[in-house]
């Protein structure tokens, strides 16, 4: 079941279910979730490999950080490719899960997020691949709402994750092993 927003703000009191929220969200959320904004983009370069036991993600560079004292955009042009983050991090208890949609802004602008699922347990900032798949370059301020969190239930008990992207880390050093 998805969890409403009186009881995800209680959640963000109590538990620090998500933290840095802006206070847009924390006064007036919409839907039945939480807005999340860009914090970081990289873009990736090297190679990478996924095995079955093994794996190493591209090599990453820090193209722009959010700073709320400096207003910063960056031009995604059509078929650019990064890594970004959320301002925002989140911990989730055993008995949640926050899947990601785009804002719909974010697609009718010709951009789209390649998003996954955060686990029970996951504990740390969100990464997310960002494409321009349109026809025209896209200027997005650091900052802006871009990413819609839901959070529901986990029913019949959840197992905790314990993957090595816990904290928020956006790409892997080397070749590690998976655990």
């Amino acid at each position: 079941m998805i969890i409403g927003p009186k009881k995800l703000l209680q959640l963000v009191k109590e538990k620090r279910l998500v933290a840095d929220l802006s206070e847009r969200e924390l006064k007036n959320p919409e839907g039945a979730g939480f807005d999340l904004r860009l914090g970081e983009i990289y873009k990736i370069s090297g190679k990478a490999f996924l095995g079955e036991i093994h794996r190493e993600t591209p090599k990453i560079k820090l193209v722009k950080k959010y700073n709320k004292k400096k207003l910063q955009k960056i031009v995604i042009k059509p078929g650019d490719f990064y890594l970004v983050t959320t301002i925002e991090s989140v911990n989730l208890p055993k008995d949640i899960v926050a899947t990601f949609i785009p804002r719909t802004t974010t697609f009718r602008s010709g951009l789209f997020l390649r998003t996954g699922v955060a686990q029970p347990g996951y504990q740390g900032k969100l990464t997310f691949g960002l494409k321009n798949e349109g026809p025209v370059a896209v200027t997005m301020e650091l900052g802006c709402r871009f990413v819609h969190v839901r959070f529901e239930w986990v029913d019949g008990g959840g197992r905790m994750y314990r993957g090595q992207w816990q904290g928020g880390r956006v790409t892997t050093k080397k070749r590690e092993r998976q655990v």
